[in-house]
């Protein structure tokens, strides 16, 4: 998985070069940067929600999928796990919790993140996720100068999901095919655009209760596309 690793790890690096920012940068400053990241991530959002195919099963799966995350209580067992890691570093960041799911939405959403971890598992290459691993180490540094050190932690859930794709890509490439792939990418987009609804402070809706929809529209594209 070097292409995943490689991304892990330019990731890191913006971060840590994003949170010297944010500690020298006025609070001024900080608040603009965390309204235009709102924005881009609406639009980003809208871009790959057009990518959808199959709109009823794109509806199907966020209901379904936030059904499911309101009765396991994802954002309770995110709140608990972002205040412990606060606890243990001791440090203090109101926007953990933010800065965390937006870098891992931003990071993983998109089709190049799919289609460069099946690159790699088929056929070994990984020049795609070396050329996403730039990009995401560039909007690290403007997302971890707003969001602080929750964009950091991001690489824990990337390095599952975007590993994990390349681990049965190399078994089980076949299994994505263009349908999956774009509704992937596009019922990301749609959170995506929920998170910037939230990012803007506009409404707050419980993004991370709707992340199972992730997985609930590749079982129904699969099954019914």
């Amino acid at each position: 998985m070097l292409g995943t690793l490689v991304n892990v790890g330019a990731i890191l690096v913006g971060s840590a070069i994003g949170l010297m920012l944010h500690a020298k940068l006025p609070k001024k400053f900080i608040t603009i940067i965390f309204q235009a990241t709102g924005l881009f991530t609406i639009l980003l959002g809208a871009q790959m929600a057009l990518k959808m195919e199959y709109l009823l099963l794109g509806i199907g799966s966020l209901v379904l999928g936030s059904i499911i995350g309101e009765w396991i209580g994802l954002e309770n067992y995110m709140n608990r796990f972002s205040d412990w890691v606060k606890q243990k570093v001791k440090f203090k960041n109101e926007k953990f919790s933010d800065g965390l799911i937006t870098a891992f939405l931003l990071y993983c959403m998109g089709s190049l993140t799919i289609l460069g971890a099946i690159e790699e598992g088929m056929n070994s290459n990984p020049d795609l996720l070396l050329m996403k691993s730039l990009m995401d180490g560039v909007s690290s540094v403007a997302l971890a100068s707003a969001m602080g050190i929750g964009v950091g932690f991001s690489v824990i859930p990337l390095l599952i999901y975007q590993g994990g794709i390349t681990l049965l890509a190399g078994s089980a490439g076949s299994f994505f095919t263009d349908s999956i792939i774009n509704g992937l990418s596009a019922v990301g987009g749609i959170l995506l655009i929920g998170l910037g609804i939230n990012i803007l402070e506009i409404k707050k809706l419980r993004i991370l209760n709707m992340l199972p929809a992730l997985i609930v529209i590749i079982i129904l594209t699969y099954f019914f596309a």
